[in-house]
Formats: C-alpha cells, structure tokens, sequence
C-alpha cells in the first residue's frame, strides 16, 4: 500500500506568501546596484524559491527516502552538465573569431 502525505492548507499559504515574498525581494533586487553580488544574489533568492516548491508542492518533504534520493540525484545531474558546459565555455579561445 502506498504511503500518502499530505500537508495542511496552512502550509501551503505559509509557502506560497514565502514565494510571493521572494519574488517581491527579487524584482527589488533588479533595482539595487550590487556590483558583482547581483548574480549571487540572484542565484541565492531563486535556490530558495526552488527549494521551497521541490520540497512542498512536489510533496519531496515526508516521503519515501527513494523519492528523495531521484530527486537529489537529478539536482546532482544538473550540477554536472552545468560544470561541463562551464569548463568547455571557459576554456575556449575567446578571441578565435
């Protein structure tokens, strides 16, 4: 029998105004010249809106741990061929043309 979780109505407001949030500090952020922290910045709010729609609305919170486990692996997939990608782009002559 498969084991179902679900989470209270309260939970999903409380994320969903977390999200909205998020999305509030990100399109201010546009707005405020950081220098070359944008983009960190940037990464940071959008890891954390991530986060919280894998963790609550794809229900990857109080599952099984095989669901988690192809979850991290899938993050950990991503990692790879985004490094790849880096490694050959910065490695390429940039002045070839």
């Amino acid at each position: 029998m498969m084991q179902t979780t679900t989470h209270s109505p309260k939970l999903y407001w409380k994320t969903c105004g977390a999200l909205i949030a998020l999305l509030a500090l990100t399109w201010a952020i546009g707005y405020v010249d950081l220098g070359s922290f944008n983009l960190i910045v940037a990464l940071a709010i959008a890891l954390t809106k991530s986060t919280l729609v894998v963790l609550f609305f794809m229900h990857i919170k109080g599952r099984n741990r095989l669901l988690q486990l192809a979850a991290i692996v899938g993050v950990m997939w991503l990692l790879i061929l985004v490094a790849l990608t880096l490694s050959d782009y910065l490695t390429r002559d940039r002045f070839a043309y």
